[in-house]
């Protein structure tokens, strides 16, 4: 074993325990929220993880988009092959250890590689026009200035460095293979890299040889690298995307959730038989919050939403009330929740689980305003790709807005006080609401 293969195996197990200790993190932040029951109905979850994370049914809505994004999608899960092979490699010291296993198999795989390495590196630097050159509207809202528009940046860039990185290195080996150079064997086919062969002519075998180490070492410690960056970034919906389209909500989508006391005290009401003099019932474990103020008292669904996240903006872009000038945008509902979290994260991590900033999502993060201009009309949890759900989000906010504080928009309290009164939103007496009929 050579010094080279000792510094790889050294780098690999850094960029392992790194990624393993930042994805603990975000598991553990998952978990801050509070438990809810997600396993049942498991046939209609494995079918629609299948075809939405997997077979990126709703990406392909936007056929453009979605076609691209597909190319980078299979791109990637394909490339990964390769990568198996450059990781054996490094640890062993070898070179295309699949080579002979697998005979002409392997000339069919990695021609296949080289045509999607071009396809991802085609699509990536079309998406950075998309962002940077084109105005498109969804992509131009307030919450997509500073971070996460150099984040979805940094991403694109290094995607694109990496399949020329791939490319370039295949290029150097496939010349190096023409001159019979030791220790490279015969061995793929190179469709798009061996175009560029000619072009390393004038290169020297111990020239070539430096190439295709350098990309070699650019391309899988680059890899290594994004990996980590994942955890830091929106990308990490690569990983959360499978589990959280699994866990998402099977019932109709107008169907809302119902707080368990809350029931319990509505059914007594109506219970004849129920004693208005009893005394109330202690609840067993902690007193539940009526709705959701701050990250805790979401559901850990929610904030896996949350971290699930891609930006795109399809939700934002789908919304009435974005596209209306209101305050409200769906992404940004989700946005804010993922970086509430992670405050919450980095203060347990500094200061204990029982610290508390004096901060919280609704009122800091979000604003009363951004709630109350949703309709409920669900058009960002179905243009979702991910079937993430910020209405969810947003009606636990409104529920501790209303029952938590006794805060609405006067219109709201208004409606309210005519259902309580009159029995209807209007504001016209039961014994009233037939007179129209002797109108003129």
């Amino acid at each position: 074993m050579g010094l080279a293969n000792i510094i790889f195996i050294i780098a690999l197990a850094a960029a392992i325990f790194w990624f393993a200790k930042n994805t603990k993190t975000i598991k553990r932040n998952i978990n801050l929220g509070r438990d809810i029951d997600l396993s049942d109905r498991a046939p209609e979850r494995w079918k629609k993880m299948s075809l939405i994370a997997l077979g990126q049914s709703k990406m392909v809505r936007k056929p453009i988009s979605g076609i691209m994004h597909l190319m980078v999608y299979v791109g990637f899960v394909i490339i990964n092959i390769e990568v198996l092979e450059i990781l054996i490699d490094g640890v062993f010291g070898t070179h295309r250890i699949f080579a002979d296993p697998l005979g002409p198999v392997y000339d069919v795989l990695i021609a296949s590689f080289e045509i999607l390495a071009f396809l991802v590196l085609f699509a990536c630097v079309i998406f950075l026009i998309r962002r940077n050159v084109l105005n498109i509207k969804r992509f131009g809202f307030r919450e997509m200035v500073g971070w996460p528009k150099t984040d979805a940046n940094i991403i694109l860039v290094v995607e694109v460095l990496l399949m020329l990185a791939f490319l370039s290195m295949n290029g150097a080996d496939y010349a190096l293979q023409q001159r019979g150079a030791e220790h490279y064997i015969q061995a793929g086919s190179y469709p798009i890299s061996g175009i560029f062969a000619d072009s390393f002519a004038s290169l020297s075998t111990s020239s070539l040889i430096a190439l295709e180490r350098g990309m070699w070492w650019f391309h899988i410690i680059g890899i290594l690298l994004f990996l980590n960056y994942l955890p830091y970034s929106k990308h990490f919906h690569i990983i959360l995307s499978f589990p959280n389209v699994f866990y998402s909500k099977l019932d109709p989508k107008g169907k809302f959730t119902n707080m368990e006391a809350v029931t319990k005290e509505v059914k007594m009401m109506f219970d004849p038989e129920a004693d208005p003099y009893a005394a109330p019932v202690e609840p067993e474990g902690p007193v539940e919050r009526f709705g959701a103020k701050d990250v805790k008292d979401l559901n850990w669904k929610q904030l896996m939403d949350a971290y699930s996240c891609t930006e795109c903006g399809r939700c934002t872009q789908q919304c009435p009330a974005a596209q209306t000038g209101k305050l409200l945008s769906p992404r940004k509902i989700m946005m804010d929740t993922r970086d509430r979290l992670e405050e919450v994260g980095k203060n347990i991590d500094k200061h204990g689980k029982d610290h508390e900033d004096g901060k919280a999502l609704l009122g800091d993060y979000i604003q009363e305003e951004e709630l109350w201009a949703c309709t409920t009309c669900n058009a960002c949890v179905e243009a979702c790709p991910v079937s993430i759900d910020p209405l969810s989000i947003i009606m636990d906010m409104r529920r501790s807005l209303i029952m938590e504080e006794s805060k609405a928009p006067q219109e709201l309290t208004a409606m309210l006080t005519n259902v309580e009164n009159n029995g209807a939103p209007w504001q016209f007496a039961q014994t009233d609401r037939a007179n129209w009929v002797n109108e003129g």
